[in-house]
């Protein structure tokens, strides 16, 4: 009988040893993609901004955008058909240009002034 076990017992052991380090099923697949919004934005100004996004009453800084340059700012962490404010403050605080409510885009263009 102890003999019985003993082989048994090992029957199981190498089973479940092969059948661990056989292949396995692997799903890839990636995660759920939403498109990122993004502002194409124009900085008119002789002086750099600082451009933020503002959602729900709280301001996300976004990028500073340097005197006359437009460039395309990714605003990660916020989808698109997101509808915000955007806002821009001149790097020396005099002045602050903010934006109609605007539905986020992968491009929404907004220049200032």
């Amino acid at each position: 009988m102890r003999r019985l076990c003993a082989v048994l017992g090992c029957a199981a052991v190498i089973g479940f040893g092969v059948s661990a380090c056989g292949p396995r099923q692997v799903q890839v697949g990636t995660g759920q993609t939403s498109a990122e919004a993004a502002i194409h934005f124009t900085n008119n100004l002789s002086q750099a901004v600082n451009v933020y996004v503002v959602q729900g009453g709280t301001e996300m800084f976004v990028r500073q955008v340097g005197a006359n340059t437009t460039e395309h700012l990714p605003v990660r962490g916020v989808s698109t058909g997101t509808q915000v404010r955007l806002r821009a403050v001149t790097i020396d605080g005099k002045s602050q240009f903010d934006s109609p409510p605007a539905t986020l885009t992968t491009m929404y263009t907004w220049k200032v002034p």
